[in-house]
Order: structure tokens, then sequence, then C-alpha cells
């Protein structure tokens, strides 16, 4: 499933890596807990995230994650924007909750991690 495809599914904002959203990914993994992300070794993921922070960007960076999806209408901060262009980075804001989100993405094919 490419990116622009999860943000027309969920009707999210593309607030950065436009550029990129033709980029396949091939899994998706939801979690609040960082330490949970570092334990994934899975490419093409897209997190689903209700923790908007500092934190998340800096995990996907070592986690090699190139896709944030932020849900329950959390907003990214300018700081997190500036990381993550530097590490190619695509960051969706989406106002479903997570439950919904994991729901239509895996309704629309979107596989899971395990």
């Amino acid at each position: 499933m490419k990116i622009k495809e999860i943000a027309e599914i969920l009707e999210a904002k593309v607030v950065c890596g436009e550029d990129d959203i033709d980029r396949d990914i091939r899994c998706g993994f939801a979690s609040d807990l960082m330490s949970d992300v570092l334990t994934l070794d899975s490419e093409n993921l897209a997190l689903i995230t209700g923790l908007a922070n500092m934190q998340v960007i800096r995990t996907a960076e070592m986690a090699d994650v190139n896709c944030i999806v932020f849900v329950r209408d959390k907003h990214v901060s300018n700081e997190m924007i500036e990381v993550a262009k530097e590490n190619d980075m695509v960051l969706l804001e989406c106002k479903y909750s997570m439950f919904n989100t994991i729901g239509k993405l895996f309704q629309a094919g979107l596989a899971p991690v395990y």
C-alpha cells in the first residue's frame, strides 16, 4: 500500500514528506510504547501512534521507520517536522482513534507486523 493511499483512507493531513507519499508500506504497527517499536525488525513499516513528541521521531529514526501516523487528532511540533525532514520521514495527522485507524487500514489490506 502506498502512503498516499493510507492518507486517503484515513482522511489524514500530510504534514511532512509530501514528496515521498508514493513510497510503499508493507505493514503497520500501532503503539504508544516506543520501547516496543525498537524491538521490530521490519522494513516499509507505518507506525501508528497517539504519542506526539520528539521521542517518537527519534525512535523512528533508530528503527528505520519512515512513515508515522499520529492518531486522535494529535499535532506535531515544528521541531518534530524539521528532524523528520532530515530523516526523509512522512508524517500524517489523523482525526480517528487508534482502534478506528487500525481497523480502517487492516480492512483496506495493510498487513500487521505480526
